[in-house]
């Protein structure tokens, strides 16, 4: 049993200064992981206009990304200080099942926002009965024990931790060919990247076909009954506004794991012995910085989060803006938009269709000045 940890903790021929570099950004990723994160959750709870269903998973996204760097970030740069693993086996199993456990809950949380923000634009009948706080707990609740079972399966036999890379952190192992290792990495890579990769895809390929069919829609009953111009430039904002928001959450996703996951399917089909340490430490550093870039892109980024915490963090006063009037003008888009699919879906003629646009624009106005639940300018 000595010999083989020996074996597996063993150190790598490489220089010191490539163990002093991966320890530089290994503090970064800390150091912003940790309080954006906890900027984040300190918004949420000191603000109760923020705790609405749809922030619940931007709040629990805030949770295990600031898990995920508080419990890797500290050990992993200890290590790097040390050029080797110094705590030892059991250190090994809990550092890796740490960080598979909030890693795969930070990228299933994702796949839940997404489908969630499917359900509220493609189908707003539903809207009233998705966007509950027992649902959405529920959902978190699942997402939490999805990452559980694939993080403590390791643990029970099905591959095993160890560590990688320039031998300072840990992960499951995906170098040994064995059927246990082979079965879970293929696995894996599957469940908790491909399929969920493919599904927010299309979530958000389907909310930004339905944002532009309803802007068509609109600049179509605007010619009949005179809308103002200023709605329908609304329109074509908020379907860009989406539609960005939708590349930057994809592209940081594939960006953050696709080295990874490359790397763990190299060695899956029977190439680990050409993988360098730096091949296989490098993905490991750029998976773990994930949970830097989803604060800014879901949480930091939005007016009512930027507002609270300049009201609340003396040193963050300059995030806070004034009141804009666009606030309200987004908000009238949006109701529009939504009272078209709502039209379309309930086969009202447009003429009611034009009656209930200017009701529920009325009502969303009203409800923007109150940061009410109504007011998607207040939502990403």
């Amino acid at each position: 049993m000595d010999n083989m940890e020996q074996s597996l903790f063993r150190k790598v021929d490489v220089p010191d200064h490539a163990h002093y570099i991966v320890a530089c950004f290994v503090l970064v990723i800390g150091a912003v992981g940790v309080g954006g994160n906890a900027l984040v959750m300190y918004a949420f709870f000191s603000n109760k206009k923020l705790q609405t269903p749809p922030n619940y998973f931007i709040m629990n996204l805030a949770v295990s990304d600031f898990l995920m760097a508080i419990t890797q970030s500290p050990i992993f740069f200890v290590n790097c200080l040390y050029k080797e693993w110094i705590f030892g086996e059991t250190g090994c199993k809990m550092y890796a099942f740490c960080g598979a456990l909030f890693g795969i809950t930070s990228m299933i949380n994702l796949l839940a926002i997404s489908i969630d923000r499917y359900v509220v634009i493609t189908k707003p009948l539903q809207v009233l009965h998705w966007t509950s706080k027992r649902r959405t707990t529920g959902i978190i609740v699942i997402v939490w024990l999805y990452s559980l079972a694939w993080s403590l399966a390791p643990l029970l036999g099905w591959s095993s931790y160890i560590p990688e890379g320039l031998m300072t952190s840990c992960t499951w192992d995906y170098v040994t060919s064995t059927p246990a290792n082979r079965s879970y990495t293929l696995m894996l890579c599957v469940f908790v990247f491909f399929i969920p990769l493919g599904i927010i895809s299309y979530c958000y390929l389907c909310m930004f076909l339905a944002i532009r069919t309803a802007s068509r829609d609109m600049e179509k009953l605007g010619s009949q009954v005179r809308k103002s111009t200023l709605i329908q430039q609304q329109s074509i904002k908020t379907e860009w506004k989406l539609a960005k928001i939708a590349f930057v959450v994809i592209i940081v996703y594939v960006m953050s794991w696709s080295p990874y996951a490359c790397v763990t399917l190299i060695a899956w089909a029977g190439y680990g012995s050409s993988l360098s340490p730096y091949s296989k430490a490098v993905p490991a550093v750029i998976a773990k910085a994930s949970a830097i870039y989803n604060p800014f892109i879901y949480a930091i980024i939005h007016s009512k989060y930027r507002d609270t915490l300049a009201v609340n963090v003396p040193c963050l006063h300059c995030l806070g803006q004034p009141p804009r009037k666009d606030c309200i003008s987004v908000s009238n888009s949006e109701s529009s938009i939504r009272d078209s699919m709502l039209s379309r879906q309930s086969s009202i003629s447009k003429t009611k269709f034009y009656r209930v646009s200017s009701m529920s624009t009325r009502d969303t106005v009203s409800c923007c000045g109150r940061c009410g639940l109504r007011a998607r300018c207040c939502m990403i």
